[in-house]
């Protein structure tokens, strides 16, 4: 009986490794994993369509679905996950000492629907009573020159959010004071390379992304994973099949650091960082599904409509293949 040929594009994780050398194989397919970084991936497939299935923001999905884009459908495989406060950045001289300082200030964001950007307004609105209205946004390349928004915003009048000129890039702007500060999903490079005039607003951030989960029980999704409608349509399988291999790939990847027989990753204190982990989040501090991410999933789609991304308020039963919302028992 021939396989599925399926095309997958997704980060080299190590949560994804079972998947991108072979070890795990999705049931009925010819699985070709193309390992690629995201910001590629995410254009391709939402400019192109390029793949039969691939990691996805999940901002951008959510947007898309609420304007009636029906191009892709998701399963609730988590392929990034990240406490962001890690990720907001200022200028040394920029008067912003306190989440409250962002009032009235003017913060870059490489692209305002992005799921970095979406968690973090989200958190300043309802942890610190920032609202996104009172922020000016920037959006732009963070490190090279004219990078424009993959989908179209269609934002509340009160935002103000404008493109920063074509030869600029975020990076600089904000070492030069042009910009207050930056919401990011990557290191600017003026802050790897320890310029003085570019600090994090969180110095601490560890700490209070551990009280934020403690105060919360979430733990924010960046991504999901999508499949071309039209294979999942023609192959309804295809949905489940996927999503219990990913979660096969993650679970043994979570199984293997928490050995304390070796150091499964190049880093010296490893296995106290997995226990402490484990005090506060659980045997499994990563989990996929619909139900065990409830709550994460509602946030993010209240977020999404708050903000003018989504054209209305998403269900979670929307999103995702409903297939992946219960399992056969033994």
């Amino acid at each position: 009986m021939s396989r599925l040929r399926f095309t997958f594009a997704c980060s080299a994780y190590d949560r994804m490794h079972a998947l991108m050398d072979g070890t795990i194989v999705p049931e009925g397919m010819d699985f070709n994993f193309i390992p690629m970084e995201v910001e590629e991936t995410f254009w391709r497939q939402l400019r192109h369509q390029e793949f039969d299935g691939c990691e996805m923001s999940l901002s951008s999905y959510t947007m898309a679905r609420s304007r009636g884009d029906d191009r892709f459908i998701a399963i609730p495989v988590f392929t990034s996950r990240f406490f962001r406060h890690s990720c907001v950045y200022i200028h040394a001289h920029s008067g912003i000492r306190n989440p409250e300082d962002l009032r009235g200030k003017t913060i870059g964001v490489p692209e305002y629907q992005m799921t970095a950007a979406l968690w973090l307004r989200g958190i300043f609105q309802h942890e610190y009573g920032v609202h996104p209205r009172e922020v000016h946004w920037r959006t732009g390349g963070e490190e090279v020159a004219g990078r424009v928004e993959k989908l179209k915003l269609q934002l509340p009048a009160d935002v103000d959010c404008q493109p920063i000129p074509a030869d600029k890039t975020l990076s600089k702007m904000l070492e030069d004071g042009e910009i207050d500060g930056l919401f990011t999903a990557r290191a600017p490079s003026c802050f790897v390379r320890n310029s003085p005039n570019v600090a994090r607003l969180f110095q601490d951030y560890a700490e209070v992304e551990k009280a934020y989960y403690r105060k919360t029980a979430i733990f924010p999704i960046m991504h999901c994973v999508v499949i071309k409608r039209a294979i999942y349509e023609a192959n309804p399988w295809v949905a489940m099949s996927l999503y219990k291999a990913c979660r096969t790939a993650k679970d043994s990847t979570l199984a293997k650091l928490q050995l304390s027989v070796a150091l499964h990753a190049t880093l010296p204190w490893l296995i106290p960082e997995v226990e402490q982990t484990k005090a506060i989040m659980g045997e499994d501090w990563w989990p996929y599904g619909v139900q065990e991410n409830r709550k994460t999933l509602e946030a993010l789609c209240q977020y999404s409509f708050e903000q003018g991304l989504s054209a209305r308020l998403m269900g979670i039963e929307e999103l995702f293949a409903p297939e992946t919302f219960d399992e056969f028992k033994i």
